[in-house]
């Protein structure tokens, strides 16, 4: 058996924690002990199979698509004790197009090879379209009803044998899928609880984040469920309706470790800014900020809107993750803070070189940590050669948290070389040994033999009146179609859009302050009224798909 299996029946044979789901409207807890004993009834009739669907053999590979945590954790451990493996499948919204969805999900079930999705709320209505297409699906209510139970098996699984198929947050047209091993999920989770200090017997974990996405799926649900910690758990739906919620739940049940991208700290300090009711963040120890590029006036601003509450600036945590390695690359120190390096400009666009800043224009980055333990992190320049500390280049990992391979539509993929590294796509570099991402290799604008990161324009014109915070996308435009030279356009979001001297003025406003910040001009500024950016479910700014946006105009 796995020592990931291992740590999650410990848990569940004495852990006098467990989940709390249904907030605010109508709260139930369930111990990690009932969660398992609802799980070992799925996995009993998912072995049996019924309704002319057959049992799963071991190894088999299950698609989730559920919303519900309360659901997902005992459908999740149930695969599990089958030896199976978990797909968490990306959820159709109220504007997707169920048949451009459908189609899409059919290309990420073959690519996969699942045996089997199981469906529960609030997507139960989507049964007829699953049917119409072939694909073999199980209610999770259906799993539930028997009297039958299983132990796991001692052989039910093995380091090597993949526990989650985690997909990629790109377009679904073109699927791609992390393979997540067991032995994975044990080192990660080992590393964060040592990194995070986690106390099973005392920390409240809270969340509203995705299940789907691994911050969600591993960080928030799988360990607290394996190592027996606290949780309360909403869904994303919950915080995006009303995200004061989110500081509600952890004044009421003492919250003591959080986590979300960026922008949701951005939306709840500008709500605590305004909340006037009796709330308690004191309790909070651990605000990890993680998933998106983070921006150190929007955490100075959920600081300081919280500070009346109790917060501590202290709890904020920036992290630095991805799930290649299940989660968690590098954490910052606990009860430090944030921590900024601020360097030189030029040096970094021009020489790509960190170097603390003088008198001249600078950039802002937050130091997020040291590598977790068994993790190693490498910088490598164009020439390959490895570089030391403050020299700007390719962040690679190498350790036991790293994923073996990917999944993809032509089929399995290796993602490490001949020595164990792994490319993460990511630019940055160490300092006093912690890591610093400065952007996605992929997304630097270089003009005039400048690297230039697209978060750095899109912070400047977020600060344009009439701008929507946190609703600005810089894009990369390649050389061609028109163009001599490589360059950027920018997207913000305004209540203004369609007012056409308004958007006048907000192009020109938009235009010098990037300008300012980074001494080129955009070749354009689109403004688009509200909702218009491309978002993932749980929020996030999707750069890329923004771009087909912009070219489609």
């Amino acid at each position: 058996m796995s020592w990931f299996l291992a740590m999650l029946l410990d848990s569940a044979s004495r852990s006098h924690h467990g989940m709390t789901t249904g907030e605010p409207k109508a709260p139930a807890r369930r111990t990690w002990p009932e969660v398992h004993e609802i799980a070992r009834r799925m996995a009993a009739a998912l072995r049996d199979g019924a309704d002319g669907v057959p049992g799963l053999p071991r190894g088999a590979s299950v698609g989730v698509l559920a919303g519900e945590p309360v659901t997902i954790a005992p459908a999740a451990q149930a695969v599990w004790l089958t030896g199976g493996s978990v797909t968490m499948l990306h959820q159709p919204t109220a504007r997707t197009d169920l048949a451009a969805w459908a189609e899409d999900t059919v290309s990420v079930l073959k690519m996969i090879n699942a045996e089997l999705v199981l469906l529960g709320a609030p997507f139960d209505a989507l049964a007829p379209v699953l049917a119409e297409r072939g694909i073999a699906f199980r209610t999770m209510e259906s799993l539930t009803s028997g009297d039958a139970a299983i132990e796991a098996d001692a052989d039910v699984a093995q380091e090597a044998d993949t526990a989650l198929l985690q997909l990629t947050s790109g377009s679904t047209a073109e699927p791609k899928a992390v393979r997540i091993t067991h032995g994975n999920l044990h080192a990660n989770i080992t590393a964060m609880m040592q990194a995070a200090a986690l106390d099973t017997d005392n920390d409240v974990m809270v969340s509203w984040l995705p299940l789907f996405h691994d911050m969600g799926m591993v960080g928030f649900l799988t360990v607290p469920m394996v190592t027996g910690l606290e949780l309360v758990t909403v869904t994303p739906v919950d915080f995006l309706g009303r995200p004061l919620l989110w500081a509600e739940l952890i004044s009421k049940y003492g919250g003591t470790v959080t986590a979300a991208p960026n922008f949701a700290y951005a939306v709840l300090g500008r709500q605590l800014a305004r909340a006037d009711g009796p709330l308690d963040l004191s309790t909070l120890r651990i605000a990890l900020n993680g998933a998106e590029p983070i921006d150190p006036d929007a955490v100075a601003g959920f600081v300081d809107a919280g500070a009346r509450f109790g917060l501590r600036a202290d709890s904020v945590l920036c992290a630095y993750g991805m799930a290649e390695t299940a989660l968690g690359v590098a954490f910052a120190p606990i009860n430090t803070g944030m921590e900024i390096d601020t360097i030189d400009a030029e040096q970094l666009e021009a020489h790509r070189r960190a170097e603390p800043a003088g008198e001249g224009p600078s950039r802002r980055f937050p130091k997020l940590g040291p590598p977790l333990p068994g993790i190693e992190v490498r910088v490598l320049g164009e020439g390959g050669e490895v570089l030391g500390d403050r020299g700007v280049g390719a962040l690679q990992l190498r350790g036991p948290s790293v994923t073996p391979g990917y999944l993809t539509v032509d089929g399995p993929v290796d993602t490490q070389d001949a020595d164990g590294w792994f490319d993460t796509g990511d630019e940055g570099y160490v300092v006093d040994g912690q890591v610093v991402v400065c952007g996605r290799r992929k997304d630097v604008i270089i003009m005039g033999g400048r690297n230039i990161y697209p978060t750095d324009i899109e912070r400047a014109a977020a600060e344009a009146a009439d701008v929507r915070a946190g609703n600005v996308v810089a894009v990369r435009q390649l050389a061609g179609d028109g163009r001599h030279r490589e360059s950027f356009a920018v997207a913000v979001e305004s209540r203004k859009a369609g007012d056409e001297d308004a958007e006048k003025a907000i192009r020109k406003d938009v235009t010098a302050r990037v300008v300012s910040a980074v001494g080129v001009r955009p070749s354009e500024v689109v403004v688009l009224g509200p909702g218009s950016l491309p978002k993932t479910p749980s929020g996030k700014l999707r750069r890329a798909a923004t771009g087909d946006l912009l070219t489609r105009r």
